[in-house]
């Protein structure tokens, strides 16, 4: 399936977009080196490595994660701190293979030479396609650095080694450090006689099954890769094709782990099937089908609310300050996620009119046509165009919906190490909507979104208000594997119509409003102090006791921005001078 109009590569079934991907289930990626919690740094670098040390003490990898990622803003050259941050990841990837039935239950059965097979397919398509040459002895490096941190990982330990002489796996990892690190690889061709040595002697020392250690070395070595490229296991592949269709079969919940607590809800979807049974951002699920899952990962719990649609799974829900839990049985279906839940005419007199776009799927440019066509008819005039947090999605949806704008000039283009990535896409010469625009972005704006931002910067076609946007200015291509699996890799970069690539800079607005004076939308009323707003976050935090980090909650999207919006107060501000001046 072929998910952008002009895709070129010549990798058989292959999909360009443009994402940083939040899934609705389960819902946490590592932010490629973003921290998100609260920065909690001490000044001493001592401490801040010993904060690290200590949630990996406590295998809370995520929140390793997060403090290394902090601490490096303020230790910026540490390698104690840079290496941390590496192993740590490392290790929440090995957790998350092993808490994923189809890693298990598809991956793991295949024999040893079908993985072998699927590891020189990846390895092709890394030299072919990866936008940057990546040698053989640094792919295989990481896989062997993969293995050498699985082998004291708990849930690979309990899973592949149980009743293994400890010993043993420290002696195994002790060969892979003395022999095996960073040995020097001639070619792609000769990589695997360096992973079925590996087999051998782990199979022999350990009894390790070869297929478990090859996909060590296959999901590992994409580690050498940049953060938004790996490999995908078929349900991971199943959750990027919904989110790049906007459908999912599920409860339609967006969810986090919280130690001790249970399933925190950060998002309830509109229309779902959680939404019609009452719950909402901030509640917890604290028991699955009877079982308490407080103490499960967002994975485990995830891979219990799997299921097929028209299946049922009850729910214990506690609401923070409701007192004792409730049961509610939820019925799994199809869940449609619209990108524009918002679609409004906001100032009748000037005919201004508000556009909420949440991500660039397969339906967005059906949906724009919808929502302008609506608004045209209760008098539109002019737009404002709210990008916020839109993580990005396909390039064809981006391209898409800037036609609707722009004249017929260039609106982006592609470059890569391979020559069918080099691609320019213009927009076409239907007729536009030529009026004013105000585009809100924020640091959350990231990919398809900067697209948009890039292109309106470039051709002057509107004035962009907010905060810099996130910075990932470069395209991937989803590679179909056997058994389902998948590889995502980078294979280009892009570029604005003038020429710019503002990877790791992001795009400036021409109306700066500082994070401090952003959104500030409550979900529902504060209950017994539990709710509270940080201004600082997108949205409304749960408050926590002193000490401890507060979980965010996903503002309403089918809201307008009230008044205490400083983007929107700004954009209408801009709007309604322009409006004035124009006679529109």
């Amino acid at each position: 399936m072929i998910f952008a109009s002009r895709c070129r590569t010549r990798a058989p079934r292959a999909v360009l977009l443009f994402v940083i991907l939040t899934f609705v289930i389960p819902a946490q990626e590592v932010r490629a080196g973003r921290a998100t919690g609260v920065d909690q740094t001490p000044a001493d670098v001592e401490k801040a490595v010993e904060l690290g040390l200590k949630q990996e003490r406590l295998r809370h990898w995520l929140d390793a994660i997060d403090v290394y990622e902090h601490a490096l803003k303020h230790f910026p050259d540490n390698a104690e701190i840079k290496y941390g941050l590496r192993r740590s990841k490392i290790q929440f990837a090995i957790e998350r293979r092993y808490e994923d039935a189809s890693f298990e239950n598809r991956l793991l059965q295949l024999p040893r030479e079908a993985a072998l097979a699927l590891f020189d397919k990846a390895l092709e398509n890394v030299r072919m396609y990866y936008v940057d040459e990546v040698s053989a002895t640094s792919f295989v490096a990481h896989g062997t650095e993969s293995l050498y941190h699985a082998l004291a990982n708990e849930k690979f330990v309990s899973r592949n080694l149980s009743g293994v002489d400890p010993q043993r796996v420290s002696r195994m990892r002790r060969t892979l450090r003395e022999r095996f690190w960073n040995r020097p690889v001639e070619d792609y061709s000769v990589a695997r006689d360096t992973v079925a040595e590996v087999c051998t002697l782990a199979e022999s020392e350990l009894r390790l099954p070869a297929t478990t250690v090859i996909f060590e070395y296959v999901f590992g070595g994409c580690n050498c890769l940049d953060d938004y490229s790996n490999f995908l296991t078929p349900d991971r592949l199943t959750d990027l094709h919904g989110n790049i269709n906007g459908e999912f079969v599920g409860l339609g919940i967006e969810m986090k782990g919280d130690p001790g607590k249970g399933m925190f809800l950060v998002n309830v979807l509109p229309d779902s099937p959680a939404e019609q049974g009452g719950l909402h951002a901030g509640d917890y699920i604290v028991g699955i089908n009877g079982n308490s899952c407080k103490n499960m990962t967002t994975d485990e719990a995830a891979r219990v609310l799997r299921g097929p649609p028209g299946t049922r799974v009850t729910l214990a829900i506690e609401v923070p300050g409701g007192g004792q839990p409730h049961q509610g049985e939820f019925t799994r279906r199809a869940v449609e996620v619209k990108s524009i839940p918002v679609a409004k005419i906001v100032d009748r007199q000037r005919g201004i009119a508000y556009i909420r776009m949440t991500a660039f799927q397969a339906t967005s440019p059906r949906e724009l046509d919808a929502a302008l066509s609506e608004l045209s008819h209760e008098g539109m005039r002019a737009m404002i165009w709210d990008l916020r947090g839109n993580p990005g999605g396909l390039l064809s949806a981006a391209t898409s919906v800037l036609d609707r704008f722009i004249e017929s000039v260039v609106l982006v283009s592609t470059r890569g190490r391979s020559l069918d990535q080099n691609s320019s896409f213009s927009a076409s010469p239907h007729p536009k909507y030529n009026i004013p625009l105000v585009l809100l972005v924020d640091e959350n704006s990231a990919s398809a979104s900067e697209i948009v931002a890039g292109a309106i910067h470039d051709h002057k076609r509107g004035t962009i208000v907010g905060r810099t946007t996130y910075g990932k200015w470069c395209v991937q291509s989803i590679f179909y594997m056997p058994n389902g699996a998948g590889l995502r890799l980078t294979t280009a970069k892009f570029f604005s119509p003038r020429g710019h690539n503002f990877s790791e800079i992001g795009v400036r607005p021409d109306v700066a409003v500082s994070s401090d004076e952003g959104q500030v939308m409550v979900l529902k009323p504060p209950a017994d102090g539990q709710l509270a707003v940080d201004p600082n976050s997108d949205g409304p935090t749960a408050r926590a006791p002193g000490g401890q980090r507060a979980n965010r909650i996903r503002p309403s999207l089918r809201d307008v921005p009230g008044p205490d919006d400083r983007d929107m107060r700004q954009a209408l501000e801009v709007l309604r001078r322009q409006v004035q001046l124009t006679g529109r």
